[in-house]
């Protein structure tokens, strides 16, 4: 049975990330791209908040430049998804894509977290062109327009707040007759007098064209429809930590993201370690999954050494 040294899980920025350093410390890192190669980056058209490009890049060409640097160092990327995984004992026992069975002397799980969308037909057309899960990463591009944030907890209000600050006008969609936001992410919308709160709705579709989103209609309780003007449709309603595989074997918080000690990426098994939003519920950022990798591979570069 083959014998891995370092085996990464995932292959966004903290995947390639920590391939790249475990690669340069010469310990020959095997990476398993999972059923998204490149993460959720490549579903993403300009990134212009990432150092080192002051023009900004198209999300899937920065990943396929991180892509070639870790290969450059030695880092050998599979196709294929991780079935089963067993931490009980060292070296781990893992399952690839339901048959092939290898070994790991160390694991750097870089799984990530899936945003949760509504299901609708046209979030999945409209992807990229209007449709977003970050408004950090995205609300820049539509400055002075209109846009519509889907959500009524504390991370729909903050992104809506922050959408304020850019846009012309932010329309929350809430199918609630309140906000489930703390009393102070409260107050912030609503004295924030660019964002007005539609108590009652859902989406019944997003619209567009082939430039992209151009409004969406709601639908209130009462059963009446409403059409708004957007340019920008942003989904706040939480998102989905890809850790199924470990769940029974990792210390997990209350939302599913594993749990690591302090500043550091080790996880509750030794030898596992854990990068990017597969253990940041807050951030979400490529920067800060690109620097925890960075963290996860120096992390497991010790222990293999200490051993």
């Amino acid at each position: 049975m083959e014998t891995i040294k370092v085996l990464i899980i995932g292959s966004g920025p903290a995947g390639y990330t920590a391939a790249i350093y475990t690669a340069r410390a010469n310990l020959s890192p095997v990476l398993y791209e999972g059923i998204e190669p490149g993460g959720q980056l490549t579903t993403t058209t300009t990134v212009e908040n990432f150092p080192g490009y002051p023009d900004g890049v198209d999300g899937p060409q920065m990943m396929a430049d991180m892509r070639r640097q870790a290969e450059r160092f030695g880092t050998e990327i599979r196709t294929g998804t991780l079935t089963r995984v067993d931490l009980s004992s060292r070296p781990f026992h893992i399952v690839v894509d339901g048959e092939k069975e290898l070994q790991a002397e160390s694991i750097i799980i870089a799984t990530g977290a899936s945003a949760k969308y509504l299901g609708l037909p046209s979030e999945t057309q409209f992807r990229g062109q209007g449709v977003s899960a970050c408004a950090t990463c995205d609300g820049f591009f539509y400055r002075k327009r209109d846009v519509a944030v889907v959500g009524g907890g504390d991370t729909a209000c903050e992104e809506a707040t922050y959408l304020a600050s850019l846009c012309k006008h932010v329309y929350m969609i809430v199918r609630k007759p309140y906000l489930r936001a703390s009393k102070a992410m409260q107050e912030r919308v609503f004295n924030t007098p660019n964002i007005e709160v539609l108590f009652e709705h859902t989406t019944g579709e997003i619209l567009g064209d082939g430039s992209g989103v151009t409004g969406a209609l709601l639908r209130k309780t009462d059963g009446s429809e409403r059409r708004i003007e957007i340019a920008g449709f942003f989904l706040a309603i939480g998102h989905h930590p890809n850790t199924e595989l470990f769940a029974d074997q990792l210390e997990l918080d209350a939302e599913g993201y594993i749990k690591v000690e302090g500043g550091s990426s080790r996880t509750s098994v030794e030898g596992v370690f854990a990068a990017g939003d597969v253990r940041d519920p807050h951030y979400r950022q490529a920067i800060t999954a690109a620097g925890s990798g960075c963290v996860a591979a120096l992390d497991c570069e010790r222990f293999l050494l200490a051993r």
